[in-house]
């Protein structure tokens, strides 16, 4: 699958590993928005079977949900916006839907393997489609500052963990926000500005960008 396919069930190409937003139904009625990596099923994963594959990094709500309820809504946005707050925030709606969605797939959810790295527990799922819809097709474009957005979101919720080194994440964020100016629209800009307004990087590098 080097070049992309559309697993049985998926209403989308995948390769490698793909991000998208999963919805997970938690015990107050209310659906989590939460960033998720999709491996494809290329092989790479011993587990998988063939089988698209995602983890959850620690006692996440993701996890608990995944874990009482067996499922969720994995969506597909190009939106940054929503990137940001399902990556580094409490993002919870009421439909399972986001509305930035393009394309959606509702997923049974198997645990099929766990590993511990430090004080942290990874847990790989199984993802079984159900249902799928898509809800908007566009030509595919790139922009840098849409990639540089998502990278953003990965060093931002690494700031504070242990084992990462703040200084380093810092600089990354510092590089990321030149690409967000120099290459992204006002979509990217405004989801930039929501990374430092949750994690206030930028006062916290030692030169102030």
């Amino acid at each position: 699958m080097t070049d992309g396919a559309s697993p049985d069930g998926w209403p989308v190409r995948l390769r490698g590993v793909t991000e998208s937003v999963v919805t997970t139904l938690g015990p107050n009625g209310r659906w989590n928005a939460a960033a998720l990596g999709l491996h494809a099923p290329d092989g790479s994963v011993e587990a998988s079977g063939g089988s698209v594959t995602a983890r959850t990094y620690g006692r996440t709500r993701t996890w608990r949900n995944f874990t009482e309820r067996g499922g969720g809504v994995v969506q597909f946005t190009t939106d940054p916006r929503t990137f940001v707050d399902a990556a580094l925030t409490v993002h919870e709606v009421d439909d399972p839907v986001l509305a930035t969605a393009d394309a959606w797939v509702e997923v049974r959810a198997e645990q099929v393997a766990s590993e511990t790295d430090g004080e942290t527990t990874i847990r790989t799922w199984e993802l079984d489609p159900v249902e799928s819809a898509v809800l908007a097709e566009r030509v595919p474009t790139v922009n840098r500052g849409f990639g540089a957005v998502v990278d953003a979101t990965v060093a931002a919720s690494r700031l504070d963990v242990p084992g990462f080194d703040e200084g380093a994440l810092l600089d990354r964020l510092a590089y990321f926000a030149d690409v967000v100016e120099r290459c992204g629209g006002p979509a990217e800009g405004e989801a930039f500005a929501r990374i430092h307004e949750v994690t206030g990087w930028r006062d916290r590098s030692p030169d102030g960008e």
